[in-house]
């Protein structure tokens, strides 16, 4: 029996004649809902004809979670007097309940997107519903983003609507034509904010980690507030470990029921969780309990400020959930599930202050999650670029790059970017490409390990993937029966992988396709979830530093071969594994390397103290994260595995190639074999090529600088003239600074570089008469360097001073004093007085001026009267305009 009185009290009924008449006029819809309005229960099933009295839909909903789902579909029957599977019904991956009458259909977005990959025209379906937009899931928008695209070329008659609690209205509008907005009021109490921050500081969150303090303020808010206030007590926490760490701190509490609401919880405490409760209730949520579901009796929230959302460090390789801080807008959403049914309160574990500084709305996961498996969605549509694609955000070409990248190592896309036969079928096993990469490859074990891998394993199941399969194996546990269920679903799609697409259709990206009638895409899917386990992209190999050997033989070290490394005593299982792990992340391979693991990608991470792995020689990293302030990675779930494996599983990342190059002050010659970043074995050589020897050679000039190059006080003095003239002239005098002199080699440094082979050569080759082939010949001005930049001037006493051309600017002339008596004009050099600093008769500095005539005028006197009572057995003339110069004493002018 229809339940009318539950139906008549659910808000969004005020809104449903403005939504069936958009519908009826344009096909498409944007509804915005508060939760708890009924947008999820009720507008499915008017939409249906279920209830209302209108014409008989079938109708798809596409929620985000398959615990939203479910519990969508649950509440839809219960509505109905029905039980699921009869007029609604809901398909999550791995479980299916539907029947011959089934009219809407609650899926998962992977399950919709799969849907559409099989079949474009979505046959008999005549509704889709896309709930909960505002939370940005990637599915979610890759969902409407191929349903504007079939509704556009193949089904103009399907109708879209994209519901949410709050959402960019007029974004998700845009995007579907200029679809109307409407809008449901929803009924909302007041919520009192209690700001309730810790009384200690608490270390924020970095990866996976959230700091225990505040976890344990969190257990004591939460006892504060079934003090303080009625009703039930709804916690906010970023995830699973979290919920049973804040559970295990509340204990027993008298009188009052903690339950455990996540994805992973069984359907019976799912169930509890949405039906009013027999005693107070205490219910520790992830963030599905924001919008997805609506829990019961709640007048109060208790709200960590955290939330979990995919990242990806491209640079280390390294991919998966994050804890960050939640958005205004959750934490506005969080808050009001406290006023849904009465006044509540909410009660907020942050300072007030800090509230304004958090980001105003979650980032869309297309900004900052693993795009592979969307690139390979995009590739099986037929637009490898996603540029033809209706999308709120369009995709970072960075991580499309780093996403094709995956797809090419694992054989999914063809150079041009369009999906292969074996891209198509690893778009139908509802995985992540690369544990689609191991299923199909790896031996008819792969898919427990599979199954492990495509599920956040629990941390109690230790960072040993072989260790935690035999443990999953043993069952007892709700991750466990989980997993179960995920290998029988998985051996099932291996075994329908060689079968060809849905009733024989042709893709847009084949010859003869629907590309000519302007058609969507018709890749086949299997009808399953497809939600995977991110993974990050691989990183440039960074080659570690070995003792080398010296080029031509000097300082050659012996060859250091990896051959012999590998995972003796492997068992069955962990060999399976390890082979399964290498094959799926072939770029996260490791090796034992002085205390911790260098992956082929280049990034080093460490295992815990007293893991089963550490010493390994060879591991495979499954899921590691970046501690704080360390710049190493962390494994958090590892395998072992053989070297022989490493090498087949990497083989697109190993070679061998000679390297030769400049280390530790000299040229290194090495064979090198590596698999990415991983060496191998070296080998010093003896024959290296003489090009790569003189690239080395040039990169040690360019690191360690000229001065490798044999500089004679001739040499430094012709180079330090050469500067002078190019600063006073220009050209065709040449640029001889160190950056012009290494750019230009091949005009002055030859044939000397071409014939060194190691540092000792470039010593004794003579920079002097190097720097000589860059003078000016061919026009004849290289003949005046003597005159206009001469090494030594003659000074009035006969004497040739050399001049200091260190300054360019302005070259000096140190001379003695006595020397220049008798000279009124300051000598110059290319027309630049000289700088003289003259000296005393010791030969220290006395005076220094670039205008001699006014120095004899005016600074003599001064200098005279300093120094004649020092010096008095040398010239002090009251007139050294006039007076004779000297370089002798007075008593020696007498003779």
């Amino acid at each position: 029996m229809i339940r009318d009185v539950a139906l008549a009290a659910l808000p969004v009924r005020s809104a449903l004649p403005d939504l069936t008449a958009a519908l009826d006029g344009r096909g498409t819809a944007v509804l915005v809902a508060p939760p708890g309005t009924g947008k999820t229960t009720l507008v499915p099933l008017v939409l249906a004809g279920l209830v209302g009295g209108g014409p008989a839909r079938r109708v798809v909903v596409a929620e985000p979670r398959r615990i939203a789902a479910r519990a969508a579909a649950r509440r839809m029957a219960w509505l109905l007097g029905e039980t699921p599977g009869v007029s609604v019904g809901h398909t999550v991956r791995g479980e299916r309940v539907v029947g011959p009458h089934t009219r809407v259909e609650v899926v998962t977005t992977g399950v919709l997107l799969q849907r559409l990959q099989r079949d474009q025209e979505l046959a008999g379906t005549d509704v889709v519903v896309l709930d909960e937009c505002h939370e940005r899931h990637l599915d979610a928008d890759t969902a409407a983003a191929f349903l504007w695209d079939v509704r556009g070329t193949l089904r103009p008659d399907l109708r879209l609507v994209a519901a949410s609690a709050t959402t960019d209205a007029q974004g998700w509008s845009r995007l579907l034509g200029g679809a109307p907005v409407v809008e449901a009021a929803g009924v909302s109490h007041p919520v009192d904010v209690v700001w309730a921050p810790p009384t200690r500081p608490v270390r924020p969150p970095h990866g996976m980690r959230v700091d225990p303090e505040l976890l344990a303020h969190v257990a004591s808010t939460v006892r504060r507030a079934l003090a303080e206030r009625t009703g039930d007590v709804l916690c906010f926490l970023p995830g699973v470990g979290e919920i049973a760490r804040v559970a295990g701190q509340l204990g027993p509490l008298p009188g009052v029921d903690v339950l455990q609401v996540h994805g992973r919880a069984p359907a019976a405490v799912q169930d509890a969780v949405l039906s009013p409760g027999e005693r107070r209730r205490v219910v520790l949520a992830t963030s599905v309990a924001e919008s997805s579901l609506t829990v019961p009796g709640v007048r109060v929230v208790v709200d960590s400020g955290l939330a979990r959302e995919p990242r990806v460090d491209h640079a280390r390789g390294l991919s998966g959930l994050a804890t960050v801080r939640a958005s205004r807008a959750a934490g506005a959403q969080r808050a009001g599930r406290a006023g849904r049914e009465a006044p509540g309160a909410v009660y907020r574990c942050w300072a007030e202050a800090e509230d304004t500084r958090l980001p105003a709305f979650p980032a869309p996961e297309i900004k900052v999650a693993d795009l592979t498996a969307f690139a390979l969605q995009a590739a099986c549509w037929g637009d490898p670029d996603a540029t033809g694609l209706a999308l709120l955000d369009a995709p970072p070409a960075g991580a499309m790059a780093a996403a094709r990248d995956v797809l090419t190592a694992v054989g999914a896309v063809e150079p041009s970017g369009r999906a292969t036969r074996r891209g198509t079928r690893l778009s139908r096993l509802g995985v992540h490409p690369r544990l689609g990469r191991a299923l199909l490859d790896a031996p008819e074990t792969a898919a427990e390990t599979v199954a492990l891998l495509s599920e956040e394993v629990p941390r109690e199941y230790g960072d040993d993937l072989a260790a935690a399969l035999r443990r999953a194996r043993r069952g007892g546990d709700a991750y466990a029966g989980r997993w179960k269920a995920e290998v029988r679903r998985l051996r099932g799609s291996a075994g329908l992988t060689e079968t060809a697409p849905a009733g024989g259709r042709v893709r847009r990206d084949e010859p003869g396709g629907e590309a000519a009638a302007g058609r969507a895409p018709r890749p086949a899917a299997l009808d399953d979830e497809s939600r995977p386990a991110s993974s990050g992209a691989s990183a440039e190999g960074r080659a570690r530093k070995e003792t080398p050997g010296r080029a031509g033989g000097a300082g050659a070290g012996g060859a250091r071969n990896g051959s012999s490394e590998s995972a003796p005593g492997l068992s069955g299982d962990e060999a399976a594994v390890g082979e399964v792990a290498a094959l799926a992340f072939p770029e996260r391979i490791a090796r034992w390397d002085g205390g911790s693991y260098l992956m082929v990608s280049g990034t080093r991470v460490e295992l815990a103290e007293g893991s089963a792995l550490r010493g390994v020689p060879w591991i495979v990293v499954a899921v590691a994260d970046r501690p704080v302030g360390r710049g190493h990675g962390r494994v958090r779930l590892g395998a072992a595995v053989r070297e022989d494996v490493a090498r087949a599983a990497a083989a697109p990342l190993l070679t061998e190639r000679d390297e030769v190059r400049w280390a530790d002050g000299d040229v290194v010659a090495r064979r090198v074999e590596r698999l990415g970043a991983v060496e191998l074995a070296v080998r010093p050589i003896r024959d290296a090529d003489a090009e790569l020897v003189r690239a080395a050679l040039l990169d040690g000039l360019a690191r360690d600088g000229l001065g490798l190059l044999r500089w004679s006080e001739h040499a430094q003095l012709l180079r330090q003239r050469l500067a002078f003239l190019r600063a006073r002239l220009g050209e065709p005098w040449p640029d001889v600074s160190d950056e012009a002199l290494l750019t230009r080699v091949d005009a002055w440094l030859e044939p000397e570089l071409g014939r060194a082979r190691r540092r000792a050569d470039l010593g004794r080759v003579d920079a002097g008469q190097a720097l000589t082939r860059l003078l000016p010949w061919a026009g004849g001005e290289a003949a005046r360097l003597d005159e206009l930049a001469p090494e030594r001037i003659a000074v009035p006493s006969g004497s040739r001073v050399r001049v200091d051309y260190a300054d360019p600017e302005r070259p000096v002339l140190a001379v003695k004093l006595q020397e220049m008596f008798g000279l009124r004009q300051t000598p110059e050099v290319a027309g630049v007085p000289l700088l003289v600093h003259l000296l005393s008769p010791a030969g220290r500095p006395a005076a220094v001026t670039a205008d001699l005539a006014s120095f004899w005028r005016d600074g003599y006197r001064a200098v005279r009267a300093e120094l004649r009572g020092r010096y008095p057995k040398h010239p002090w003339p009251e007139d050294p305009a006039t007076a004779e110069p000297t370089r002798h004493t007075t008593a020696r002018l007498k003779r």
